[in-house]
């Protein structure tokens, strides 16, 4: 079974990438959406987000491939070594999606400040030196290898989103639009912060699904 869940129009051959300026122009763009939480039920607010965000997407044209992270098994990184190791065949096709996107979209909730540890597991797998950096020793610095994409970086919570910016000033959020996507090529970043999540009314939910749906309509 396939781990990358392809939704709605059929994704091109890999050879049929074209640069994100002219996809936008003239083709649908190729999205990896990522829903980072560590619950896999379709009824958690991050799942929800993501679903509507692919529905969006797909119905304007757009071809999306969908990563629960919540239905994987990877293991934090241990050392160095393991960083720079070759990937294993789940990690494999995960890399390989990511290689193939024009748009990445990233969704996670903030637990105790930060991006819950499965999340983290799966950035510090999928990011590896080779894929999302050059090794060292391959070339004169750090290296983004995935030039010439874009991302979204969404991230709910429990407090408001103001105060998250303010006082916190976005850390559980930069330390993956900054810490691991800007120094890997991706420009432009845009970020989004929800919350407070928890006790909100319905309609609250739905214009936040609503926002999803504009977003992925746009591949913003």
């Amino acid at each position: 079974m396939t781990l990358v869940k392809a939704l709605g129009r059929a994704w091109p051959e890999d050879g049929a990438r074209e640069t994100p300026m002219i996809a936008k122009a003239k083709t649908p763009r190729r999205i990896l959406l990522v829903n980072g939480h560590p619950d896999p039920r379709p009824d958690r607010l991050c799942s929800a987000l993501a679903s509507a965000y692919a529905e969006g997407a797909s119905a304007a044209g757009h071809v999306v491939r969908r990563v629960d992270v919540g239905a994987l098994d990877l293991r934090p990184v241990g050392s160095q070594a393991d960083f720079m190791a070759e990937a294993g065949p789940v990690v494999a096709e995960l890399q390989q999606a990511l290689r193939d996107s024009d748009h990445l979209v990233l969704i996670y909730p903030l637990w105790l400040g930060a991006p819950p540890a499965a999340f983290k597991a799966f950035l510090e797998q999928v990011f590896r030196y080779g894929v999302a950096l050059s090794a060292p020793g391959t070339g004169k610095g750090l290296k983004g290898l995935l030039v010439g994409r874009s991302a979204r970086v969404i991230v709910t919570m429990g407090m408001p989103a103001f105060i998250f910016r303010l006082v916190f000033f976005s850390h559980g959020l930069k330390c993956v639009s900054r810490g691991v996507l800007w120094i890997s090529g991706f420009r432009p970043i845009r970020e989004t912060a929800l919350g407070p999540t928890e006790g909100r009314d319905p309609g609250q939910r739905l214009q936040w699904l609503a926002q999803m749906r504009r977003l992925g309509a746009a591949a913003a």
